[in-house]
């Protein structure tokens, strides 16, 4: 997976606002619209973009509670962990989930509408799993800043 600095330029624009016209980030960058939804059509055919999404606020849709939740496992088998990473992916509550090192094993966002949707969520999600060991909830009192950009590496030529 390669890119060259037009590429960057592109990477740096869409992740910013991806509502953008292929003429717009083309003029942006340099391109024409054409050259611009090829380039584009590639970074994503190569999962360099690996998706285009809009930031949801969970408390305009009612999920007003989040949480941070660190998970440890009763043992770091494949086979456990892999079970583990399905039943994440499977949960509508678990926002993003994070395979990690550390005191813990995973680090899970979650969001649910009010407390006892979480105690219902817990009992269901982690007491009912004989893999987990223990969990540890942290409330967000505020999110300060969310977003999914990363900062590009712009290629040096060479």
């Amino acid at each position: 997976m390669q890119y060259d600095r037009t590429d960057a330029r592109i990477l740096e624009i869409v992740q910013k606002d991806n509502r953008l016209t292929s003429e717009r980030i083309g003029e942006l960058a340099g391109l024409s619209a054409t050259a611009c939804q090829r380039r584009l059509k590639r970074l994503r055919s190569e999962r360099i973009i690996e998706a285009d999404v809009s930031i949801v606020s969970p408390k305009a849709v009612g999920r007003a509670l989040q949480m941070l939740v660190l998970v440890t496992l009763e043992r770091e088998r494949a086979d456990i962990i892999d079970r583990f990473k399905k039943a994440i992916k499977s949960s509508v509550e678990v926002v993003n989930g994070f395979y990690v090192t550390g005191d813990a094993d995973f680090v899970l966002y979650v969001t649910a509408r009010a407390m006892d949707d979480y105690e219902q969520f817990t009992r269901r999600f982690f007491y009912e799993n004989p893999d987990i060991k223990g969990f540890k909830t942290m409330v967000i009192m505020d999110r300060v800043k969310t977003g999914f950009a990363v900062p590009i590496e712009v290629p040096t030529e060479g």
